[in-house]
Order: structure tokens, then C-alpha cells, then sequence
């Protein structure tokens, strides 16, 4: 395969798909191919790679999700995607590409359909435990798929960025908690963290708290009256860096956040978005839960005499050093070079 050709990455929409589909991007560059991200101007995809300086280029095309619109909504919709349809064969056909990986979300539709219409190799990288729509129906038409729940995977590891794996820290005593609700934050977690956070405060522990943007200012506000210092924020692509300075996490369980935790070997408290589709949010914590690597509650369910019995009683050294043997550095290398062997 000639190295001046194209791959082109397509999906998003939420951090978990981004996050996967920058591991990709990051090793094709590095292996000196010309990379396409397509993407959407809904969700967080313009924000995460609008200023990429690894892609050859970059489209946002003017779509939004099928799933939970109305009827004429849903309409709308595949109109939406028919015509990003038609501009992605243009792009596939004009950037002599060779390769099209889909890492899911509403954002891979139109460059999945348009691979698949224009014979393209076209690969998915399924991330949840439990196959999304679109990828259930386009995964029929894939020359392979890559999943860390899916037995007959041929890669049955997560993508995640070197820079994670750097940050490998076994943890023995809770100083800091970190909550996580995701980019696009959880009012049923941020509301959690402001319930607990006095008592977390009492027992000297510090507090990181991603809110999402709709909530930032609340949070804000009231940690300057319960007169605590916390690190509260919106959002941060080095979101690494507030993550290691935690010994543990109160977060979704979306695939990308859950696996990046378990590579750095930070143990959480899952609280499952309860809309997710399929409920894949549970199912993804649940691989944890089962092998007793993680702690799993339902947001009805969310107590504070539960968070505090973890920090005073729980053996997280034991949690956090078993984490960092579930999963492998070298995932993306192996997964690429299947995909370029084809």
C-alpha cells in the first residue's frame, strides 16, 4: 500500500468516540499516512479536532442522531444524512482513500454509508458492550470489527492513547476524588458531588469536578459556599491531567472514560447514564463489576453513606494495581496493522 494514499476516520459526537478515533488519527500520522477525520457540526467533534494539526483535513457536515426524535424529526434527519452521504463519496473518490474506519456515533453515518457504496475498506471500531444502530446495521458490510467485549474480535483490547499508559500510578489511600460526568457533564452525578462534598472536605480529601458546561456555574457557586477549594471545570482536552491527580473516580461509564481509567489504573464508581442506548452504560461497568474491579450503582441509587464507606473501608490498592493488568499499550498498533495488511 502506497503511503501517500488516505485513511479516513469518521464518528464522534460524544468524548468516548473522539477519544478512540484521535488514537487512530495519532497512529496513522505517525505511520506517515495523509488522515481525513469526517465528523458533524453537532456534538463535540468541531471541538476536539477543528485545530488538529495531524489531519491532512477535516469536514463537519451538517447532521444530527435518528435515535429518540420525533417522526418528521427522524425525516429530517436521514435527509440530513442522505446529503452528507453524497458529499462523503465525493471526498472518498477525490482524496484517492483507501481505508474508511468508523469509530460509531451518528457522526460515522454518512462516511460509513458512502465506503460501503463505493466499495471502500471500511472497519468499525465498536467501543460499548452492547453494538449501537448504526453499527449494527453498516457492521454487515465491514471487512472487520474491532470491540474489547466482542469474543470474536480480532483485537479484543480498548485504543487508548499512549499518553495514558504513561501515567500508570497504583493507588493505596483515597486523597483525591475526581468527578466525571463526561464533556457533556451529569446532573445526576454533579448533584452527588455537591451532597458529598462537605463530608469529603471533613476527612481532608480533595475534590476534582468535571460539570459540563450547563452546570459549571451552579457547582461553582456552591463550592464558594460551603467554602471548599475544589477543581471544578466544564471541560479539558488534557483531561489526563486532573485524572491523575485522583486516587478515585465517581464517573459514567461511557467505553472511552471506563478504559481509560482502567489504563491508568484509577479506581471508580461507575454511575451508568440511564438513557444510554440498550443501556450500554451499565453493561460496559458490569465487565468490571462482575470481576470485581469496580464499584457499580444505578443514580436511584447513589447514597452518600455508600462513597464513604468505600473511602474508609475498601482495599483500592489491591482494585488499582488489577486494573492496570487488564489492558494492553500496544492496542491501536495491532488493530492498525490488521487493518493495513488487508
Amino acid at each position: 500500500m502506497e503511503k501517500n494514499n488516505t485513511i479516513i476516520i469518521t464518528g464522534g459526537g460524544t468524548g468516548g468516540h473522539l477519544s478512540v478515533a484521535r488514537s487512530f488519527i495519532d497512529q496513522f500520522y505517525k505511520r506517515g499516512y495523509n488522515v481525513i477525520f469526517i465528523g458533524s457540526t453537532k456534538g463535540s467533534d468541531r471541538k476536539w479536532f477543528e485545530n488538529e494539526p495531524k489531519l491532512y483535513k477535516k469536514f463537519f457536515m451538517d447532521t444530527r442522531g435518528v435515535v429518540n426524535q420525533s417522526k418528521l424529526g427522524k425525516l429530517y434527519s436521514l435527509y440530513l444524512i442522505a446529503k452528507a452521504i453524497i458529499k462523503s463519496i465525493i471526498i472518498i473518490k477525490k482524496q484517492n482513500t483507501t481505508k474508511v474506519i468508523s469509530v460509531g456515533g451518528f457522526s460515522a453515518a454518512p462516511a460509513s454509508f458512502a465506503a460501503i457504496l463505493t466499495k471502500t475498506d471500511f472497519y468499525i471500531h465498536e467501543q460499548n458492550s452492547v453494538m449501537g444502530k448504526l453499527n449494527k446495521i453498516t457492521s454487515k458490510m465491514a471487512k472487520d470489527i474491532f470491540s474489547s467485549y466482542l469474543e470474536n474480535s480480532k483485537v479484543k483490547d480498548y485504543p487508548i492513547s499512549k499518553k495514558f499508559f504513561e501515567k500508570i500510578r497504583i493507588r493505596d489511600k483515597i486523597k483525591t476524588v475526581i468527578f466525571l460526568g463526561g464533556s457533556q457533564g451529569a446532573t445526576a452525578i454533579n448533584n452527588f458531588a455537591l451532597v458529598v462534598a462537605k463530608d469529603l472536605d471533613n476527612l481532608g480529601i480533595n475534590i476534582i469536578h468535571q460539570t459540563g458546561t450547563n452546570d459549571l456555574e451552579k457547582c461553582k457557586n456552591h463550592y464558594q459556599q460551603l467554602n471548599i477549594s475544589a477543581d471544578v471545570f466544564d471541560f479539558d482536552t488534557n483531561i489526563l491531567d486532573k485524572m491523575d491527580k485522583a486516587d478515585f473516580a465517581v464517573s459514567r461509564s461511557g467505553a472511552s472514560t471506563l478504559w481509560e481509567l482502567v489504563a491508568i489504573g484509577l479506581p471508580a464508581l461507575f454511575v451508568p447514564y440511564p438513557y444510554a442506548a440498550a443501556d450500554h452504560q451499565y453493561h460496559n461497568a458490569k465487565y468490571l463489576f462482575d470481576n470485581n474491579l469496580c464499584f457499580l450503582k444505578r443514580e436511584d441509587q447513589l447514597s452518600k453513606e455508600y462513597l464513604l464507606d468505600i473511602i474508609k473501608k475498601e482495599d483500592i490498592e489491591d482494585i488499582s494495581r488489577s486494573l492496570t493488568n487488564l489492558i494492553k499499550k500496544d492496542a491501536v498498533e495491532n488493530i492498525v496493522d490488521i487493518i493495513l495488511k488487508d
